[in-house]
């Protein structure tokens, strides 16, 4: 199956993982890490501070697609679409 995200397609068959994270600034420079949206939620307790958010798709070992997004709404937004075309394919598959 083939999913697009901001116009970028992907064969489902060569995703190895898919996820969104929060950007948080590392308080070195402009560097920023990747934080899984529980620990964001759950954790952080507003003691850092987000830079953005973002969609990684790994394909096999090493490459490695990043969508970013200014707010969480955006990102929302994309996963609501991509969860969309996935239930479109399962809906298609067990007819």
């Amino acid at each position: 199956m083939i999913i697009t995200i901001q116009e970028k397609q992907f064969d489902t068959k060569e995703i190895t993982q898919l996820y969104p994270a929060a950007l948080v600034k590392t308080g070195f420079e402009d560097e920023v890490t990747q934080v899984s949206l529980e620990w964001l939620e759950d954790e952080s307790k507003g003691r850092v501070e987000v830079a953005g958010y973002a969609i990684f798709v790994h394909l096999g070992e090493t490459q490695q697609q990043r969508f970013f997004f200014k707010n969480r709404v955006e990102m929302d937004a994309e996963i609501a679409m991509i969860s969309a075309q996935l239930r479109s394919c399962r809906q298609d598959t067990s007819s």
